[in-house]
């Protein structure tokens, strides 16, 4: 029986769209882009490289091919700047919108840099989308928005305090798309990720997610730190579950699903201390060579949340959406990557 996600594919390639897509050379963005392009659709992607990277440009254009990536129009630029969003915004169909300076611990430390890409940046872009008279507008909201409810698992309608400036940036993204649902000719999606991972993610810096990290720790890179004791849970979504989240929020036709926030997830709980398990089980199943690292320890962060699982039958049933990859397949995949990437980069250095 066919899936939506592949019927949404069928019809994407049977009708191509003209998407604006910001953030694209970003780790989440990166991988979408690759996907639009494999589709046959048109984009205008869309960095200012403060977080994204060149390198993950390029590989989306080795992997897609260069017949693919001529359906690409790369424009640097900062969605800060509000007559950049307004020309970016011109003859598109559909936004998705991936740009943010993200992470928790990064918000803490600069929290105005924050609000100025996520918050501003986010209000000049869905202002001038809907200037210009774009049809949907799908966007990247976060976990974080749960704050300090202790819930679980986590469900759109239950949110609690913010315990971040990231996170209070997050919700203002929704609030703000709400708005201009209700006031202008414009359909919102909000995607609120729970810790995605996955291929071109950054595993270097202060402020790296915890997976890319540990994996380059098991190849002999890196420290394996754990903030806290170890039993914090988190629900891990491999990137391209994101990736299918994001073509059904910018494809669905129901008007009930539309307007929206969706949790995107696995809808599974893993301890960091099950995690490392699992890194190590994905080495192995790969046939990857690694040495298990030492564990350290460092004082729980301030911002984080303990525990973390979301409930995706909102999404299931409005969307469609089924995850395609569990997280041990994911890990496998990551690690595959991983290891493949840090032995070219070993035998270029």
């Amino acid at each position: 029986m066919e899936t939506v996600i592949q019927k949404v594919r069928d019809a994407l390639r049977a009708n191509p769209k003209r998407w604006l897509l910001t953030g694209a050379a970003g780790f989440i963005g990166s991988n979408i882009l690759e996907t639009l392009l494999s589709l046959g659709q048109t984009v205008r992607a869309v960095d200012n490289f403060s977080t994204g990277k060149q390198q993950n440009l390029r590989d989306v254009r080795n992997t897609a091919g260069e017949s693919a990536w001529r359906l690409c129009e790369f424009i640097e630029g900062d969605i800060v700047d509000e007559r950049f969003c307004e020309t970016i915004c011109t003859d598109i169909e559909i936004v998705c919108h991936q740009a943010a300076i993200g992470s928790v611990p990064r918000s803490i430390q600069n929290a105005p840099k924050s609000h100025a890409s996520n918050s501003t940046g986010f209000l000049h872009l869905i202002d001038a989308a809907a200037k210009q008279n774009v049809k949907r507008f799908v966007f990247a909201s976060s976990s974080s928005v749960y704050g300090d409810s202790e819930a679980l698992p986590k469900r759109e309608p239950v949110l609690g305090k913010p315990l971040s400036p990231y996170a209070v940036t997050k919700r203002e993204n929704e609030l703000y798309a709400q708005v201009y649902a209700d006031l202008f000719d414009i359909q919102v999606i909000g995607l609120r990720y729970f810790n995605v991972f996955g291929p071109r993610q950054d595993p270097n810096g202060p402020y790296a997610a915890v997976i890319p990290k540990w994996i380059l720790a098991f190849l002999g890179k890196g420290d394996l730190i754990i903030n806290g004791t170890g039993e914090t849970t988190r629900d891990f979504c491999f990137v391209q579950n994101a990736v299918q989240a994001n073509l059904l929020a910018a494809c669905v036709e129901t008007p009930h699903a539309l307007n929206t926030n969706y949790n995107i997830a696995v809808g599974t709980q893993t301890s960091l201390l099950n995690l490392i398990n699992l890194i190590q089980s994905a080495f192995h199943a790969a046939d990857i060579p690694c040495k298990p690292p030492p564990i350290l320890r460092n004082p729980f962060r301030p911002g984080d949340v303990l525990h973390s699982l979301a409930d995706i039958t909102l999404a299931q049933q409005n969307l469609g959406y089924q995850p395609s990859h569990s997280l041990q397949q994911g890990l496998q995949e990551t690690v595959a990557w991983f290891a493949k990437a840090f032995s070219e980069v070993q035998a270029s250095s």
